[in-house]
């Protein structure tokens, strides 16, 4: 390891009187790039950052993912092999940003609380599937979408998610979630009720 520090053509190196970075999980110094440039880049076919932004919205809610709990993820630097990790991480962030506005419509800031500290009826989930379609690099955004599909269960829904890269201009990760209502305070499976259901 010693080698590679001082080796000049190892990725590893830090040349003599400069400092390493504070942390493991800080991005290397060549993937630095200045956010303001980043907004004035265009892509190969000459879109801007705000057109892309704006057609990957128009692709998700003709998707049929909610309009108002769409969410955006910069990609600061690769991800290399933990980028798997960072999709679910993604997907359930995502998730809980639907959740939040679910709960909003249901009884406002304390009906969120309360879902977010696991009292009363809340969610929970049961299962996910993912399927990963494309790579992503540095530099991008993902925007993350979710939709719901309310079946003839009383207590269960399936949530699906879509992660749309602005670079790409294509879906490059999507999940089926199996989203349970669970009374919390019972630490059961439940039914919400019909305005509950209706709201979903």
């Amino acid at each position: 390891l010693q080698a590679a520090f001082r080796n000049p053509s190892s990725p590893f190196h830090i040349p003599p009187g400069e400092t390493g970075p504070a942390s493991p999980d800080d991005p290397p110094p060549s993937c630095e790039t200045n956010r303001f440039d980043l907004q004035q880049d265009t892509d190969p076919h000459g879109a801007l950052p705000a057109e892309r932004a704006e057609k990957a919205r128009e692709a998700l809610i003709s998707m049929g993912c909610d309009a108002d709990t769409l969410w955006e993820q910069s990609i600061v630097w690769g991800y290399h092999d933990a980028f798997r990790q960072d999709f679910l991480r993604l997907l359930l962030t995502g998730r809980m940003q639907w959740a939040m506005k679910l709960g909003d419509i249901l009884g406002g800031r304390e009906r969120v609380d309360a879902m977010l500290a696991g009292k009363g009826v809340s969610l929970i989930l049961k299962s996910i599937n993912i399927n990963f379609r494309k790579p992503v690099t540095f530099p991008d955004t993902l925007l993350v979408g979710h939709k719901a599909i309310v079946s003839s269960s009383r207590t269960q829904f399936l949530l699906n998610a879509v992660l749309y890269s602005y670079a790409q201009q294509k879906v490059v990760a999507d999940a089926e979630g199996v989203i349970v209502w669970y009374d919390y305070d019972r630490l059961k499976k439940c039914d919400p009720g019909d305005v509950v259901w209706r709201a979903l």
